[in-house]
């Protein structure tokens, strides 16, 4: 009678495992895809003039502005904490970092705020694993609009300016 229990354990384990195995290629390739994906696409070519900023009327002054990052998840931190990002701020492991990040795929000096103008501009800092904007891998400067989510490793953030 113990037999057909142990044989059913076995079958049991191998089938978790090979589940488990699966996940994890499937996850693997799905991060493949998404950073392949990234590099191929070509942007096209700004004008001689352009900033890679946007304008908007009002925003040149800075009164009202009053941005900061909200935690939606992220280790060593509480969702729904929120960060004043002020002048600008630099996230990551490090000692130095404003934004500490307790995040096993972050780098000590991972990605930069900068405040331009009316504008919060997010820069990767050239961080090992990247850094996310709207869960596009970020290639150059971008500026970061209400709403938009800002993600390294397992940490992810919402930008407001109230």
């Amino acid at each position: 009678m113990l037999e057909p229990v142990s044989v059913g354990l076995k079958f049991g384990f191998l089938a978790v495992l090979y589940l488990f195995l699966l996940w994890v290629s499937r996850s693997a390739l799905k991060d493949l895809w998404r950073t392949t994906a990234a590099r191929g696409v070509v942007a096209p070519a700004p004008a001689p003039d352009a900033t890679g900023l946007h304008t908007a009327s009002g925003v040149g002054s800075t009164d009202g502005l009053d941005p900061r990052l909200v935690v939606e998840r992220a280790p060593g931190h509480v969702a729904g904490m929120e960060y004043e990002i002020g002048e600008g701020a630099i996230m990551g492991r490090g000692d130095q970092a404003e934004i500490r990040l307790e995040d096993p795929f972050a780098s000590s000096r991972h990605a930069r705020l900068v405040r331009q103008g009316g504008i919060i501009v997010l820069e990767d800092l050239g961080s090992t694993n990247g850094t996310y904007l709207n869960e596009e891998l970020l290639n150059g400067p971008q500026p970061l609009h209400p709403g938009d989510r800002v993600r390294i490793g397992d940490s992810e953030f919402t930008y407001l300016d109230r």
